[in-house]
């Protein structure tokens, strides 16, 4: 399949489980895009409702991808072309569709996910053996909001550590979360 990632800043909770937008974060944009490019990520959607946002996020692309950035620094300009900023994941559906013909299945992820979880190796399988796209979202704040992440075609497992603190950064848990379902493995890991 062919893989896309989105960092939703809409509908995602604050640390009091209010219902928020977050602001798109210049490091959520340059890390991701480069995560993305890293384990062959087709696009890469930064998704807000907030006009000045998707306006300073433009701005921030094009610097990278034609403006001074791109000349500075061309392997930064490579990663940040695969980055766009769309209102909503439907918009992002949209442009997936008009790519590959094909409606994406979506993929959720989250810290306190506890229903329909599906393994890292199972999402893994699914990815390589069908055909078609998928879009795999991160939330920002403290996670998507529930009713959105429910929605979704499947909701990955939890990235968990050997104590109890699971407050990783997006850009960290998309890294390894992109390295479980695309990294190259040793052989005798399967």
């Amino acid at each position: 399949m062919e893989l896309y990632t989105a960092l939703v800043h809409y509908p995602v909770y604050d640390k009091n489980r209010r219902l928020v937008a977050t602001a798109v974060t210049n490091i959520d944009v340059h890390d991701i895009a480069r995560a993305s490019a890293t384990f062959g990520v087709k696009g890469y959607f930064l998704v807000t409702p907030v006009a000045q946002q998707r306006e300073l996020v433009g701005e921030l692309l094009d610097h990278w991808t034609d403006g001074p950035g791109a000349r500075y620094n061309p392997r930064r300009q490579a990663a940040i072309a695969r980055a766009r900023v769309v209102p909503d994941l439907a918009a992002a559906a949209t442009q997936i569709r008009a790519e590959t013909g094909h409606d994406p299945i979506t993929i959720g992820t989250g810290a306190n996910v506890k229903d329909r979880m599906v393994s890292f190796h199972q999402m893994r399988k699914l990815l390589e053996e069908r055909e078609g796209s998928a879009l795999l979202i991160f939330g920002t704040g403290w996670g998507l909001e529930e009713s959105f992440l429910d929605a979704f075609d499947y909701v990955l497992a939890p990235i968990e550590g050997p104590v109890e603190y699971n407050h990783l950064s997006v850009r960290s848990a998309a890294a390894i979360i992109m390295d479980r379902l695309r990294g190259l493995r040793d052989p005798e890991e399967n």
